[in-house]
């Protein structure tokens, strides 16, 4: 009998010991949860480029001194239906931005089938926007881009093909989305030719870099459209 009642009471100090380790293991998770999730939260964040986090030969030496705050500059362009399209028609939308010319029969035609793919797989997506600057402005009037928009099954308020002034094009692709090597001044003889993607943000931030030539870049533009997106959600 004594026996029974030794070990009843070793039980009960057991339980004890137990219900010490089990309150300690709630409160332990109750405060390490939440910080391994803020981690893997903050893991999933997109990088946001200012010039000093691209390849210098990629910045413009006017914009070099920058090192935090970037965004795109104001634009005012004309798009394929002769409509002027300004940085107001992105605002609160993430787009992609990429560099083309009609006539070209190189890199722009892969660049062109994987927008279009990009725009059929976001069109019921409102948040997402693309936008395409003619690098041949002159070639590539309002008529000319209206065939071509037609041609490739560009959505109108989806996906704006624009031209407009040389120099404000190439100085955006320069200083704004830092998308060429090349230096120039966006006169006559000057000419740009770039296989990049830009993934901008809804506050006209870069937040990714892609070759548009490339199926895995398109992928990994996905994924990266994906946390930007719940990044916002999070808010």
């Amino acid at each position: 009998m004594v026996g029974k009642y030794k070990d009843f009471f070793m039980n009960l100090g057991f339980f004890s010991k137990s219900k010490a380790t089990l309150l300690f293991l709630i409160v332990f998770s109750a405060i390490t949860i939440p910080v391994f999730y803020h981690l893997l939260k903050v893991e999933k964040q997109l990088k946001i480029y200012n010039p000093i986090d691209v390849n210098p030969r990629l910045v413009d030496k006017s914009v070099k001194h920058i090192k935090k705050n970037h965004t795109i500059a104001n634009f005012s362009l004309i798009n394929q239906n002769g409509k002027i399209i300004t940085n107001k028609n992105y605002e609160g939308k993430i787009y992609v931005a990429d560099f083309f010319f009609t006539r070209c029969t190189t890199i722009c035609l892969a660049m062109t089938y994987n927008m279009s793919e990009l725009q059929d797989f976001y069109k019921n997506d409102d948040d997402i926007m693309f936008l395409s600057h003619s690098v041949t402005p002159v070639m590539d009037s309002v008529s000319v881009l209206k065939k071509y928009a037609l041609k490739k099954g560009v959505i109108d308020g989806k996906w704006n093909i624009t031209t407009g002034d040389k120099k404000q094009i190439y100085e955006l692709a320069r200083k704004s989305y830092f998308a060429v090597l090349e230096e120039g001044d966006g006169g006559e003889q000057d000419f740009i030719h770039t296989e990049q993607f830009v993934l901008v943000d809804k506050e006209r931030r870069i937040r990714g870099f892609y070759d548009g030539t490339e199926k895995e870049d398109m992928e990994k533009l996905k994924k990266d459209i994906v946390i930007l997106k719940a990044s916002y959600t999070q808010k």
